[in-house]
């Protein structure tokens, strides 16, 4: 199975922009730990495949516990996740699933507890990169583990 069409030369300047975007969000305010959750959850509410395979492998690369990547989807219910995090996966579903009346001034002040406005800023770029990649994965098919070897994701020991 192969992706519907290879979208990352039909257009080089937008994806070139979009892979440098998501790069710069690497250095940002938000720990790698914690990105690696946010896309994780964001691929997984997003049904992205490609993704969710994808940023766990990166994760438990990066060190990542296995069992807080098993945990990711019932995030709520379990004890693996610090406050921070918790704060991190809300806001991450909240801006991925809008709301049909957009955010709350609550669910806001509750992410502004665990975040300074830069972190909260940085932590919503990271949110919108991930749901473009996932739109992008979706729409095109493209397969699971299909780039693990370019990616260097083997080293994650998943297959």
């Amino acid at each position: 199975m192969t992706a519907r069409i290879a979208f990352e030369s039909l257009n080089k300047d937008a994806f070139q922009r979009l892979y440098a975007f998501s790069a710069v969000l690497k250095n940002s305010s938000i720990e790698p730990a914690l990105h690696h959750l946010v896309n994780i959850r964001a691929s997984q509410v997003n049904g992205c495949a490609f993704c969710v395979d994808m940023h766990i492998k990166e994760a438990k690369i990066d060190g990542e516990r296995e069992l807080r990547l098993y945990h990711v989807g019932i995030w709520r219910e379990s004890t693996l996740f610090s406050e921070r995090e918790r704060a991190a996966l809300e806001w991450t579903e909240l801006l991925t699933k809008l709301p049909e009346h957009g955010v709350s001034d609550e669910a806001f002040a509750k992410a502004r507890e665990q975040f300074s406005e830069v972190e909260l800023n940085d932590l919503t770029y990271c949110i919108i990169a991930i749901n473009g990649w996932n739109r992008i994965s979706i729409g095109f098919k493209n397969v699971p583990g299909s780039r693990d070897e370019a990616y260097g994701l083997t080293k994650a020991g998943l297959s």
